[in-house]
């Protein structure tokens, strides 16, 4: 297993780490991804250690905090082995409080997640998403706190947009405060917004990317294709509307572009996502998800080997899309502002 620097620090984390969105299914919306009890997902991270993947991503607003519960029961007597990342700000209960980035909600949220993860520090902490509603300055205080008290080691962000990032970075210069080394931000083959702004900003600020639903909210599995159905089991069939919009006839233009790309190097349609994913600027870690071994297994084959430059520049071309503003007038003028890919 290959490890990556994380941004501007000196750590290091797998390339690949387990999702545990499938860890309890505690909720209609995430019993759709899987319902794994605490011997299933102690199976999957046995199989994870055993391929050098040590790194396990979670939430606490996974199954309502059910998910981060499993894993703890999971990597119990082993925690010194494994490098655990969960997040918080999405809404927990229905206490006023108990929602965001603020001093309040932080706090207990970041208590909450080690109590379940029985655990008293967590590797990477990171804000689930932006909260508009709290200053910047509490938030990074807040979490600097927690760095200095020894309950975080690293801090990141998830799905910030290019300013909420850049101005988080600057606040936390400005006081000398722990800064953002992690952005876990959706990114895959057929979803590339992620290279038009926070790419340059991450390679420009030593943010890494940690790459949530590389395999496009389920329609990079090998099982979506033209003219098919959905398969019997697929998050799909209740999730789709909550997942990255995309067109059928995009996703099927590049699964197919894929499928001749699997013919090629024998992979999977999956192992090749994962695989081009892993070859981008900034990506130091994409999270996979599993259900059962198989599924685990087969992700990660996408590690040991690497597609040829001929087979990138395929891929590329057949995900491509026009750009919005100003990203499309940019690419006209790559001599003095060259693209990231």
């Amino acid at each position: 297993m290959e490890f990556r620097q994380l941004g501007g620090s000196g750590f290091t984390v797998p390339v690949l780490s387990l999702g545990t969105g499938t860890f309890g299914g505690g909720t209609a919306f995430f019993k759709a991804w899987g319902d794994t009890d605490a011997k299933g997902a102690t199976r999957l991270i046995d199989i994870c250690l055993d391929a050098g993947l040590n790194m396990f991503d979670t939430a606490d607003v996974y199954s309502k905090g059910l998910a981060e519960e499993v894993l703890g029961a999971a990597i119990k007597g082993r925690r010194d082995k494994v490098i655990v990342s969960t997040k918080a700000t999405f809404r927990f209960s229905d206490e006023a409080n108990d929602v965001g980035s603020s001093r309040y909600h932080l706090t207990r949220a970041i208590n909450g997640s080690l109590k379940r993860l029985g655990t008293d520090y967590i590797d990477l902490f990171q804000l689930h998403g932006f909260d508009a509603m709290t200053p910047i300055e509490e938030t990074l205080f807040t979490l600097d706190e927690m760095v200095r008290a020894g309950k975080i080691r690293y801090i990141g962000c998830s799905n910030f947009s290019g300013w909420h990032l850049m101005k988080s970075l600057a606040i936390s210069r400005q006081y000398g405060l722990a800064r953002h080394v992690a952005h876990q931000a959706y990114y895959s083959l057929i979803g590339r917004d992620y290279e038009w702004e926070l790419m340059p900003l991450g390679l420009d600020q030593g943010v890494s990317a940690v790459v949530w639903s590389p395999l496009g909210w389920g329609r990079l599995t090998g099982k979506i294709r033209r003219g098919q159905p959905l398969p019997k089991v697929s998050r799909l069939h209740t999730t789709a509307e909550n997942g990255p919009p995309v067109s059928d006839e995009y996703v099927h233009r590049v699964v197919d572009a894929i499928d001749e790309v699997a013919k090629e190097t024998g992979k999977t349609v999956p192992q090749i996502a994962l695989n081009w994913l892993l070859q981008r600027p900034t990506v130091a870690n994409v999270i996979i998800g599993a259900r059962d071994e198989a599924q685990l297994r087969e992700n990660l084959g996408a590690v040991g080997w690497n597609l040829t430059k001929d087979q990138v520049a395929r891929l590329d071309k057949a995900s491509e899309k026009t750009r919005t503003y100003p990203y499309w007038h940019q690419a006209d003028f790559t001599e003095r502002n060259p693209l990231p890919v």
